[in-house]
């Protein structure tokens, strides 16, 4: 796979991580729709490649976990010009006191920590187009700790911050690329069937009876923000289901 600066097929192109299901195949719909080359990227490949053929986009594996995955990715597109750091994800529920170790690291790895490595491998890309954005998907969990969140409370805080100084440092750049931060709040999808360890009934317990957004929803918004002119950057949207406080 390589996406091209000179590929005359190629306008503008659109890297969606996390893009399998959920928020990230509804928004790598919506920006296709506008008319963007998208590249959906993530682990589960047999999905990926679903969601890439219906948008006419292009599916690349990539663990943003791993270093060598993200080189990999990053070695194969020779332009992008819009970012969507949509991997992330919540585990577990323990109180502070309980901790489990191991499922910490894997969200400070994954929401924090990923959003790193793949900006960090994208970001010359950005700036080289002339009109970059980056686009973070946070969490009404980075605004409002509550009990049980105490793991993914740390790490969406840990990527609000990282958003704001990122956009701070592209302020400065010669080629600064814009910097987006959109925190949804109660979005009907699987991130609670993962939080859960595929518990369904529980997972589904967190929506049931409640006014829930949809993942495209939060896709709207995304598309919103990438249509506006390089002069535009939305520095942060926090959206809520109408029966969230």
């Amino acid at each position: 796979m390589m996406i091209t600066m000179t590929d005359s097929s190629v306008s503008r192109v659109a890297v969606v991580t996390g893009g399998s299901a959920g928020i990230g195949a509804a928004a790598a719909e919506a920006l296709a729709h506008d008319g963007w080359h998208v590249v959906v990227a993530a682990r589960r490949l047999d999905k990926l490649t679903a969601v890439a053929e219906r948008i006419g986009g292009t599916a690349v594996e990539l663990d943003v976990t791993d270093q060598a995955s993200v080189d990999s990715f990053a070695a194969g597109l020779d332009r992008v010009d819009l970012l969507v750091n949509n991997a992330g994800g919540a585990r577990g529920l323990e109180p502070l006191a309980e901790a489990d170790l191991e499922k910490w690291q894997w969200m400070y790895d994954t929401n924090v920590l990923g959003t790193v490595r793949v900006t960090r491998a994208l970001l010359p890309r950005l700036r080289e187009s002339g009109e970059g954005l980056i686009i973070n998907i946070g969490s009404k969990a980075a605004l409002d700790p509550y009990l049980g969140g105490s793991g993914y409370n740390a790490a969406k805080f840990g990527l609000k911050a990282l958003t704001r100084v990122t956009r701070l440092e592209e302020i400065d750049a010669a080629a600064g690329v814009r910097v987006t931060e959109i925190d949804p709040g109660r979005v009907a999808t699987d991130f609670s069937l993962m939080r859960f360890d595929g518990d369904e009934a529980r997972a589904r317990a967190v929506y049931e009876g409640k006014e829930n957004l949809v993942a495209e929803d939060i896709a709207e918004a995304i598309r919103w923000v990438a249509s506006l002119p390089p002069r535009v950057n939305i520095d942060s949207m926090n959206i809520m289901p109408r029966d969230q406080g």
